[in-house]
């Protein structure tokens, strides 16, 4: 049996900045095809009335609130596909992290689309759900409780480079290094 520690604060940090920054390069072309077909339809039909539409309030309000809805979407969903589909998104994959069930088995999608929607629970009250990773003994944060996962630390072990020493030989190998080199009369 295979033993994998849990995985801590600020590598699981690191990774969800690494996947916020590919979530938001995806935001903003999706967001930038938008705008861009947005203008050419309202330049297309030749009327100026679109810049009245702009500057009100009720319709602003109405834009941003379509604009979070869309990026919480977004996030949802690649953090969804990813998790329910290997365990990791590449930002866990460049860190060797895997989102686990508690039981150390595979994630569903259910599972997964479960924990996704968990991370607006634990961004409420000043990301405490996050934080809440650095104090917990499994290193769960309050979406991993809700979905009944962890994060373990689970690294491909790359034998291109290196030396695979024995436990018994290990002895033998510091006493042969110990010893000074025989002079043969030269």
């Amino acid at each position: 049996m295979t033993f994998y520690k849990y995985a801590g604060f600020w590598r699981r940090l690191i990774a969800y900045m690494i996947d916020g920054f590919i979530i938001s390069i995806v935001f903003i072309i999706l967001t930038f095809v938008a705008v861009l077909a947005f203008f050419a339809g309202t330049m297309s039909s030749g009327s100026k009335a679109w810049i009245a539409e702009i500057s009100n309030p009720a319709l602003v309000i109405s834009y941003t609130l379509w604009f979070w809805l869309f990026s919480t979407l977004i996030n949802i969903a690649y953090f969804t596909y990813f998790h329910g589909s290997t365990g990791r998104t590449p930002g866990k994959m460049l860190l060797g992290l895997q989102v686990v069930s508690v039981n150390g088995g595979r994630i569903s999608f259910g599972t997964a689309f479960l924990r996704s929607v968990g991370y607006l629970v634990s961004s409420i009250f000043f990301c405490l759900g996050y934080i809440w990773i650095g104090f917990d003994k499994k290193k769960q944060g309050w979406h991993d409780k809700i979905a009944g996962t962890v994060v373990i630390i689970k690294e491909k072990e790359d034998q291109s480079a290196g030396i695979s020493v024995p436990d018994s030989a290990t002895s033998t190998l510091i006493t042969k290094q110990a010893k000074p080199p025989e002079n043969n009369g030269n």
